[in-house]
């Protein structure tokens, strides 16, 4: 099983939860994600393709009645 979260160059990314045979396939979510914004690093692993992904919080809304 991959590991869950993995630094790379000093980030903190989180696995996707699926395992690609393909490079491409790994491509094809890889550009999904950034499309959404995320930063996204493919790691080859055991001849599998791993997805790890991480998003930088840049507004945070809060709603609702203060206490």
């Amino acid at each position: 099983m991959p590991e869950l979260f993995k630094k790379i160059e000093d980030k903190k990314f989180m696995w996707d939860g699926r395992i690609y045979e393909a490079k491409e396939e790994a491509e094809k979510i890889k550009s999904d994600y950034e499309k959404d914004n995320f930063q996204v690093q493919i790691v080859f692993e055991d001849g599998k393709y791993l997805v790890y992904t991480r998003r930088v919080v840049k507004e945070l809304i809060i709603e609702g009645q203060p206490i």
